[in-house]
């Protein structure tokens, strides 16, 4: 009896260890039914044409006769189209540079040890690059329309998002280029993308106006473009298993092996850099206005005060002395105890904890050096923006804003002169501003102290004392102002 019920009790237990090893095994079926869809869908190397790829790169590296007026009119192109903020013509230009030939054989002969082609690759490619800078240079020194447009400043100031986009376009471009029968619809999709021409012709714009600042912030968009396309060529020659040259003294074989390995950490570590430092600033920016959005962004401004926030000006400079700085606008100045606590605020949060902060505030005075500072960095950003649509619109928002500061400037050189010359008995002059509440209302009154000569008459400085606070609100158009008498 005893034999029986244990037998019952061993043929589920072998049941569902049958069970178990069946789901096992499914799974794995299923898993190497996905490993192996994954890898033919990804798999770059079983249609590969290494000879042709090879000779196709290699073909595109020498620069001279109709290669070099290709570059020339391309140069010309691009310069006329960001000069005219033109995105359609730019494209052109990109697409008919053959600037991407010798950067490809850079990164072709670094993968292979090929000294020879690399020797010819950097050859072709500086004068190439002397060429395009030299072009967009005497373009813009002659030619009489030299307007910052959105299209020229856009290639200034280089981001983590130009970096990333020279890295993936250098690797489809050589995939492209390493498949049997090349896709050109891909070539010329990143000459597009990584926008090698538009740089040069900047620089050659910022030599032209002697501004050093963008020939160097475009130079260096054109150099991160280069690295990480040579990268990314390197690292598919790489993938692919292309064969390396070979050299008959095997002395000198492992000579241009170390050359090779040697120039290719050199063109690495740069790279790797670059990438560090613009990836820091681009989470500092980030960090920069999510703060501010959190702070400045949602203050109740009093008497219609506001945060001209299309004119924040945020610096990293390499993280040393990174400065964050914003204007504002309005009657009331913001509490110094305000700003304070958004200083405190911006210590705790960690890459913004070495920012400056700077609150720059305009109000009803006629201080030129607000308005000067204000004017002049609308100027700067307000050709960043990338549609016309978009710059009218803000054009149309600053000119109001602009407008309604202007109306409650007071000319107090125009009204000091005209009162002196209507009133003969005047000694001095001046005005400020005075905050007064009843502890409902808080307001701003501008209070004129008027100083009379001694021998004026009591009666004299009470007529004319109330005849100049009459003339003062009509002139000014603003009924709070008040007039203090006084004698000198």
């Amino acid at each position: 009896m005893s034999e029986e019920i244990n037998k019952d009790q061993i043929a589920p237990n072998q049941n569902e260890e049958a069970q178990g090893e069946e789901v096992k095994k499914s799974f794995q079926g299923l898993l190497g039914t996905t490993k192996q869809f994954l890898s033919e869908l990804l798999d770059i190397t079983q249609n590969t044409d290494q000879d042709a790829t090879r000779e196709s790169i290699v073909a595109d590296i020498p620069f001279k006769g109709h290669t070099s007026w290709i570059l020339i009119c391309s140069i010309f192109i691009a310069s006329i189209g960001l000069n005219a903020n033109s995105t359609a013509v730019v494209i052109g230009a990109m697409l008919i540079s053959p600037l991407m030939g010798p950067i490809l054989g850079m990164g072709l002969s670094l993968a292979t040890n090929d000294i020879d082609t690399l020797k010819r690759s950097i050859k072709n490619f500086t004068v190439m690059v002397i060429l395009s800078i030299l072009t967009a240079f005497l373009f813009f020194e002659f030619f009489p329309l030299r307007v910052e447009s959105s299209e020229l400043l856009a290639r200034t100031a280089p981001d983590i998002r130009d970096v990333l986009i020279a890295f993936f376009g250098g690797l489809a471009l050589v995939i492209a280029r390493a498949k049997k029968g090349t896709i050109a619809s891909v070539i010329f999709g990143v000459a597009i993308a990584t926008a090698l021409m538009p740089p040069l012709c900047t620089v050659g714009f910022g030599l032209a106006i002697g501004n050093f600042k963008y020939a160097f912030g475009a130079l260096y968009l054109f150099t991160i473009n280069t690295i990480f396309i040579g990268l990314a060529t390197f690292l598919i020659i790489k993938l692919l298993r292309f064969p390396m040259v070979r050299y008959a003294n095997s002395q000198r074989r492992r000579l241009i092996a170390r050359l090779a390995s040697l120039v290719a950490i050199a063109v690495m570590v740069p790279a790797g850099w670059t990438f560090y430092n613009v990836f820091n600033e681009s989470l500092f920016k980030k960090q920069a206005n999510e703060f501010l959005a959190e702070t400045i962004g949602i203050y109740q401004f009093d008497d219609g005060g506001l945060y001209l926030d299309n004119l924040t000006k945020i610096e990293y400079n390499d993280g040393v002395n990174p400065v964050i700085e914003v204007v504002c606008m309005g009657d009331n100045p913001i509490p110094q105890s305000v700003i304070d606590t958004w200083r405190v605020q911006k210590n705790d949060i960690s890459r913004l904890k070495n920012a400056t902060l700077n609150v720059n505030q305009g109000g009803k005075d006629s201080s030129k050096e607000k308005l000067d500072y204000v004017n002049e960095l609308y100027e700067a950003k307000k050709a960043e923006l990338l549609t016309k649509d978009e710059r009218i619109k803000i054009l149309e928002q600053d000119l109001f804003k602009l407008s309604k500061l202007a109306s409650t400037q007071i000319p107090f050189s125009d009204i000091s002169a005209e009162a002196k010359t209507n009133y003969e008995n005047l000694a001095s002059f001046s005005y400020a501003y005075t905050i007064e509440t009843n502890f409902q209302k808080q307001d701003t009154i501008p209070v004129f102290d008027v100083h009379w000569k001694e021998n004026t008459k009591p009666e004299q400085i009470a007529t004319d004392s109330k005849k100049l606070s009459d003339w003062l609100k009509l002139r000014l158009k603003n009924n709070k102002i008040q007039v203090r008498t006084t004698t000198k």
